[in-house]
């Protein structure tokens, strides 16, 4: 069963137009496991953050935050708008 996030998250990997769309903890932690370019501590605090978060003990705000964030570092860009969310 996949847990979903709220809104997918849209990411560019590279100016060449490659993106990926992440729409369950799910698929940002196989992302995070198995392709992410870099081990950084932000990979790190973002894995955590996904299984906190799966297992109920930290918001889906926090864990989407904390994903975001490792693109950043990793050099992704977010395609996504991002609004005001409540759950943070």
């Amino acid at each position: 069963m996949d847990i979903y996030w709220g809104d997918p998250m849209l990411l560019a990997l590279s100016p060449d137009g490659d993106r990926i769309r992440i729409s369950t903890i799910e698929q940002a932690q196989y992302w995070l496991r198995r392709k992410w370019p870099v081990s950084d501590d932000a990979r790190q605090r973002a894995l955590g953050r996904l299984d906190e978060a799966a297992e109920c003990m930290c918001s889906v705000g926090s864990a989407r935050s904390a994903f975001l964030s490792a693109a950043r570092t990793a050099g992704f860009t977010s395609l996504t708008q991002q609004g005001p969310r409540f759950d943070a």
